[in-house]
């Protein structure tokens, strides 16, 4: 393995963490919403 091929992979680890880094709020944010609003015209 190449130093180039190395630096590829820890690059696109690290963007896989930035990423769930984001989208795992965002996810929770969106489940919450989807509770209360089920909760406000639903029930």
């Amino acid at each position: 393995m190449t130093s180039a091929e190395g630096r590829s992979g820890g690059r696109t680890a690290l963007l896989v963490i930035a990423w769930l880094w984001v989208l795992a709020p965002f996810a929770y944010g969106v489940v919450e919403l989807i509770r209360k609003v089920v909760g406000l015209f639903g029930g």
